[in-house]
């Protein structure tokens, strides 16, 4: 159910300073597209979420 990851993605980042989409996704077991659209809906609820990007964004 998307509102259960969508809280398992806020755990996830307040447990871990940074995570990649690849581990979101790994860890979620979902492809890195839906984490691009999870993060989309988090920020539009006004969550802050920060991404990097490049080789050691997160």
């Amino acid at each position: 159910m998307r509102a259960d990851r969508l809280i398992s993605i806020l755990l996830l980042l307040q447990n871990n300073e940074r995570m990649t989409t690849r581990e979101l996704a790994k860890e979620l077991e979902v492809t890195e597209r839906t984490i691009h659209r999870d993060m989309e809906a988090l920020s539009a609820a006004g969550i802050p979420v920060l991404a990097e990007r490049g080789k050691f964004g997160g």
